[in-house]
């Protein structure tokens, strides 16, 4: 990883992960490297979304997984000179976001909704979560993952 490619994104726009896309890796393999990513999560929380992504894939991992899981490592490694900064603030200010795709899973065409709160500038709660219904329309699937979001916050 010290002589790879450096990535300042983390997955290429528009990428559909499907599971029948590529050959077959060895899973021990995958599973690890992913392990490896889910762990460092803990304290880098601008991976999650991707990390969850390739985790979907764990059972039959393909190349084109193990493509986007290489990614995440050459992402994070153009990103060592940067850090992620909590600053204090006397402000406690409760402050949520959500957000969907519509049909971002191309095998079940279920969407994916996630959602983070802040008091004042600090992060303190995030999830992103494949949805457990389809979804008809961009509205609906954006309602879903409003309700899940205030569900939360409750």
């Amino acid at each position: 990883m010290i002589n790879s490619k450096r990535f300042i994104t983390l997955i290429e726009t528009e990428t559909k992960l499907s599971k029948y896309e590529g050959d077959d890796v060895d899973p021990s393999y995958f599973k690890s490297l992913v392990g490896s990513l889910r762990y460092l999560t803990c304290t880098r929380s601008d991976i999650l979304f991707s990390v969850g992504l390739v985790t979907r894939f764990m059972k039959s991992p393909t190349t084109t997984h193990l493509k986007v899981a290489w990614r995440i490592h050459h992402y994070l490694k153009g990103m060592l000179d940067y850090e992620l900064f909590y600053s204090s603030s006397k402000e406690f200010k409760l402050e949520g976001y959500c957000d969907s795709d519509w049909t971002g899973d191309t095998n079940d065409r279920k969407s994916t909704s996630g959602y983070i709160f802040f008091v004042g500038n600090t992060a303190f709660t995030w999830r992103s979560k494949k949805q457990p219904i389809v979804t008809l329309s961009t509205c609906e699937a954006e309602y879903v993952a409003a309700a899940s979001c205030v569900c939360h916050v409750v």
